[in-house]
């Protein structure tokens, strides 16, 4: 379904009612025009401008003051697809407690943490934000568990992966504008999940290459955000401790130092601080490691990046041997730790016996969904059906189809 993008949005034109600023005025250096100026002047060589982006797949007018990047980011935090992130698991279903972090809330940790390197490596920090807010979206309810069932009962029926399903989301089920379907975001964006999907790219409609420094950043931030935060989430739901956490390296050393220095605080506090001083250290020698990386390469150019053998944005050697061998961790104990086992077996288990329901009987899917299944086939309206569902709605549909006494 992916067509040849234009080259721009449309060079020429604004969209109605939003007259570009007249050049004397003062508002002019707000314009569009003005930002990708500075774009050229301000950004690294080896950085995406939005005035070289290859345009969207739909010509649209460009807008007075928003870059396609900036537009891109809008789009995504409006899409319903964005919205249901908040209800979709991190690693605690949705119900288990308010303060555990959500889908939407991961979502947004990256993108602060990926768009403040950005500027440190003088990125576009517009890019980096609309990649890493939509980098979720394709998720279905109940995290990883939830994807593996839906991988498994769509093996026969084209899979689904949640990076591919993102594309498909932002390309074709997004309903936002009359004239075209999805949200037709910019060429770099979408080439974004592709270039995280498993897999030929050429298949999902994009080259074979490297992702560009932008999309790397964002793969690389969501990584470290989530073994921060998702440790820091564990140890506050009781499934594991500070101290069973010692054995990997970069925790049991950061950890030894706040409780030597702060040994009055309260223990939630000593928590804080040390996830803080563990994300601190992520950060700072990503960026060191990645800066010193790109300049040994000599790229000149998105064009250079995306033909380069290897990817350029990464922690030094040492510091990354000790951030694998935290998540390595993180997984004998937290990630098994039996609440979580137990309720990932219930998400795939209540998505199986959905999915089954309704490919068994299409005549019970709701009007949209069948509408849907008549023109993409019911197996793949069904799976868009259940990767579109919050933790919620995928527990009151199986109440629905499966409680003899809940209304149908």
């Amino acid at each position: 379904m992916t067509r040849k993008p234009s080259r721009r949005s449309s060079p020429t034109g604004t969209a109605p009612g939003l007259a570009s600023p007249n050049p004397g005025s003062p508002l002019a250096s707000l314009s569009r025009a003005a930002i990708e100026e500075r774009e050229a002047r301000e950004l690294a060589p080896f950085a995406m401008k939005v005035a070289a982006s290859r345009g969207r797949q739909h010509d649209e007018p460009e807008h007075a003051f928003r870059t396609a990047y900036m537009r891109d980011r809008d789009r995504v935090i409006h899409a319903a697809a964005f919205r249901r992130l908040e209800y979709k698991t991190q690693v605690f279903v949705n119900h288990e407690g308010d303060s555990y972090r959500t889908r939407l809330t991961h979502t947004m940790e990256v993108a602060q943490v990926a768009r403040t390197l950005a500027r440190a490596l003088r990125l576009n920090e517009d890019l980096t934000e609309a990649i890493a807010l939509s980098h979720d979206i394709g998720h279905g309810p109940f995290g990883h568990a939830g994807e593996s069932a839906l991988a498994d009962l769509m093996k026969d029926h084209g899979g689904f992966e949640h990076n591919a399903h993102g594309l498909r989301n932002v390309d074709v089920l997004e309903r936002r504008y009359a004239s075209f379907r999805g949200l037709n975001l910019t060429y770099e964006v979408r080439e974004a999940f592709a270039m995280h999907a498993p897999g030929d790219k050429r298949a999902l409609g994009f080259e074979r290459c490297r992702p560009l420094l932008e999309a790397q950043l964002v793969d690389v931030c969501d990584n470290l955000t989530y073994t921060s935060h998702d440790l820091d989430d564990g140890i506050a739901a009781g499934c594991i401790t500070p101290e069973e956490m010692r054995e990997a390296e970069l925790w049991g050393a950061t950890w030894d130092g706040v409780v030597a220095e702060h040994a009055d605080l309260p223990r939630p506090l000593q928590v804080s601080t040390a996830v803080k001083r563990v994300l601190d250290a992520c950060v700072s020698d990503l960026l060191a490691a990645t800066a010193a990386r790109i300049g040994a390469s000599g790229v000149d150019s998105p064009e250079a990046v995306r033909a380069h053998p290897h990817l350029l944005v990464g922690y030094s050697d040492a510091f990354g041997r000790a951030q694998r061998a935290l998540a390595r961790r993180l997984h004998e104990r937290f990630y098994r730790h039996p609440r979580l086992v137990r309720m990932a077996q219930k998400g795939r288990r209540f998505l199986r016996q959905i999915f089954e329901a309704y490919t068994s009987d299409p005549a019970t899917l709701e009007r949209p969904t069948k509408a849907w299944a008549d023109e993409v086939g019911v197996p793949r309206a069904v799976c868009d059906h259940l990767a579109s569902m919050t933790d919620r709605q995928a527990l009151d549909e199986y109440r629905r189809l499966f409680t003899p006494y809940e209304r149908a």
